[in-house]
């Protein structure tokens, strides 16, 4: 009887095992998390998530799957499976395409009393080469998670004085964005080796001009 209860725990140990392996292959927008939805009718729904930003839906898996839209959801949570960390997404108008505002889905980086840094995720074809081989990726808060030929990008946004505005990724432009400490930021990245592109280098200066803002 004990080698049959050790042979079902080994089992459970290796199902486990193979499950992490199996999401450590898989973006975070291809699985399911715990997390809650908040409704626009006032109402806060828990079960499994699964998000969408290329179609701006959310799925929620409790007794049935249910698919919600950005029109119907105000923000929700996750925690995330793959890196075990909780992530926001909040619903905001904005013209993706054209000028007509909609409601869209997006990631909150970091937020404080004067700009917020938000992102949307993507899935891009890699074609830097050396990095085109399964089941090795980085930390999606960190830096770019790379999967058989494909990785994990974002298209960054600053929410400043009520206002989402694209961020293309170049240095002068974020210099114009966070305006007013051109030489303590500078002097801030330089000194941790930030890069002004990359998801965990750009929360760690917005946090930081936040904390000027607020002196």
């Amino acid at each position: 009887m004990r080698n049959l209860k050790l042979g079902f725990i080994l089992i459970f140990i290796g199902l486990s095992t193979l499950s992490r392996a199996q999401d450590r292959n898989q973006f975070p927008s291809q699985i399911w998390h715990k997390g809650t939805l908040n409704l626009v009718d006032g109402a806060s729904v828990s079960g499994l998530v699964k998000y969408d930003f290329e179609s701006n839906l959310v799925q929620l898996q409790a007794e049935t799957i249910i698919t919600y839209t950005a029109s119907n959801v105000t923000s929700f949570e996750i925690f995330d499976e793959i890196y075990k960390g909780i992530r926001n997404f909040y619903s905001l108008p904005y013209a993706l395409n054209g000028d007509y505002e909609t409601p869209v889905f997006f990631e909150v980086l970091t937020q404080g009393t004067h700009i917020a840094l938000l992102c949307r995720e993507y899935i891009a074809t890699d074609n830097r080469g050396m990095n085109n081989w399964a089941g090795v990726g980085m930390n999606p808060f960190w830096g770019p998670q790379t999967i058989a030929g494909f990785r994990l990008a974002f298209t960054y946004y600053f929410l400043k004085n009520g206002r989402l505005e694209r961020y293309s990724g170049k240095k002068k432009e974020l210099f114009d964005i966070l305006t007013g400490y051109d030489d303590e930021l500078q002097v801030y990245m330089r000194k941790n080796r930030l890069e002004y592109n990359q998801r965990g280098d750009l929360l760690r200066i917005t946090a930081y001009y936040n904390e000027l803002k607020n002196n």
